[in-house]
């Protein structure tokens, strides 16, 4: 006997009595995960050629846009418990799944080793201030396995931490707007009309939208596999109304995200303002000191941990967990995207990070469209959970491949390739187009889908009609045959 490849306990739907994760607690996950690098590199690039105030603007806006996009694809893990990889078994196959998955996989994990890298330097520099010691590399290793003990332990875990670190995270980051703004100041410039390259005209828009769409690759990433984060959330029972539903997920995504995004990104933009150098940590150094700088530096520290557990980890170890199997428990994926994210060198990508942050976001855009149609467009929130764990199933489609999902990712990723500052908007709408048309008019008919051919609410539906979806984790029989002259009793 052995076990079913699709059905790993830790991939199975979540049900009511097991989602912990509370309003506040989701809200505070957010105010950790908005403090990286990339974040403040985002606010430092936008006040080269913008003033602060229009920076602030092209934030707010796109924030609020990625966050409605998020809170969209949230649905699918809030009504069905279900995980991203899971969930993608859909649009692109039990097999087809792993190659967009491990695609975000390997993302996160590479997320992972930069945020660990930024929380190794700011961890160093408090070492060094307390004590001399001086080896950011060891800093590194440390700060790695704490995050992934920390991950491994489960989401419960994950939100007690944010909601020790949230609080603590808003005070000192209140604290260092001051310091930095201060620093500004004594080189005398003003930080909301300072700009380094003034443009105008069309070049001014063009750097309004780029802005607008950094902040929206940013988060594209999580708007792809949000399900494994809002499949935890606590929901309404019974609840048909989206908006009261969804509740938790749309303060967090709606209100939690915006304010902190933009809060950091005006951090990130006086901090380029004061020294030239959108890195607070190498800002507050030059006018910071002794235990002063050590208490600056912990808000790094804490922010980056509350960012890779939530917004990397997770994700990246449910991810390599829906590939290795029954035999791949979380606890290896958590343990893979820390091998992953060190391997990449994360020390060496921060000269690149914006220019990676609109391309990668605009590839995966194309999968956020995808599971926008199939879910929304396609089978109207109704979903047949138990075939998704179904090795020969409806999913299984041709060889265990949705050839719809895979040429819709294709052409919407490349094409938003060709389009980097508008790349998550160009790869959301062609993902969508394409995937809606060619599953709709050619491969749902090939293929039939059973809640397509039978909409029914009682059957399909998960929370929203009471339902918990339960898969019993079922054994393949693997029979072998005696050998000849054997007798049994």
């Amino acid at each position: 006997m052995k076990k079913s490849h699709l059905k790993s306990s830790d991939l199975l739907p979540i049900q009511q009595k097991d989602r912990k994760v509370t309003k506040l607690g989701y809200s505070f996950m957010w105010v950790g995960m908005v403090v990286v690098l990339a974040t403040f590199a985002i606010g430092g690039a936008g006040v080269q050629s913008l003033s602060l105030p229009l920076v602030i603007l092209a934030t707010i806006i796109g924030s609020l846009a990625i966050g409605f996009f998020i809170s969209l694809i949230a649905d699918i893990g809030i009504e069905h418990g279900l995980s991203f990889p899971v969930y993608m078994r859909a649009p692109f196959g039990t097999i087809g799944t792993h190659i967009p998955s491990i695609t975000r996989g390997v993302t996160a994990s590479a997320w992972f080793g930069i945020n660990t890298y930024f929380g190794a330097t700011a961890m160093n520099g408090i070492l060094n201030i307390l004590s001399g010691f001086d080896n950011w590399f060891v800093c590194f290793i440390i700060f790695a396995i704490f995050q992934l003990i920390n991950t491994a332990l489960g989401i419960k875990s994950i939100e007690r931490f944010a909601d020790l670190a949230a609080p603590i995270i808003l005070l000192i980051s209140i604290w260092m707007y001051s310091s930095l703004s201060d620093q500004a100041q004594a080189a005398g410039r003003d930080v909301w009309s300072w700009v380094e390259s003034p443009v105008t005209g069309g070049a001014a828009v063009t750097a309004f939208m780029v802005v607008i769409f950094s902040n929206m690759g940013f988060w594209a990433t999580l708007s792809a596999d949000i399900p494994s984060i809002s499949r935890y959330m606590k929901a309404p029972v019974n609840e048909k109304n989206w908006f009261k539903r969804n509740k938790s997920s749309l303060i967090g995504n709606l209100i939690a995200m915006p304010l902190t995004q933009t809060f950091m990104i005006i951090i990130g933009a006086v901090s380029y303002i004061a020294v030239l150098n959108a890195d607070p940590v190498v800002a507050l150094q030059e006018s910071a000191s002794g235990i002063v700088l050590a208490v600056l530096l912990l808000m790094i520290v804490l922010a980056q941990w509350s960012t890779n557990t939530a917004a990397n980890v997770v994700p990246a170890a449910t991810i390599f967990s829906n590939v290795g199997g029954p035999k791949f428990p979380f606890w290896a994926g958590v343990i893979t995207a820390g091998i992953v994210g060190t391997i990449v060198q994360p020390w060496e990508l921060f000269g690149v990070i914006i220019p990676i942050l609109l391309i990668v976001g605009g590839i995966l855009s194309a999968i956020v469209g995808i599971l926008f149609a199939d879910y929304y467009l396609i089978r109207k929130r109704r979903v047949n959970v138990p075939e998704l764990y179904e090795d020969h199933g409806q999913f299984r489609y041709w060889g265990g491949v949705n050839l719809a999902g895979f040429i819709a990712w294709i052409i919407g990723g490349y094409v938003s390739y060709l389009f980097p500052a508008y790349g998550f908007l160009v790869g959301f709408l062609l993902g969508a187009a394409i995937y809606f048309v060619l599953a709709k008019y050619w491969w749902f008919k090939k293929y039939q889908q059973a809640e397509i051919e039978d909409p029914s609410d009682d059957k399909y539906l998960g929370i929203s009609v009471g339902r918990d979806w339960v898969i019993e984790e079922e054994f393949e029989s693997v029979i072998e045959e005696a050998p000849a002259g054997l007798k049994f009793d």
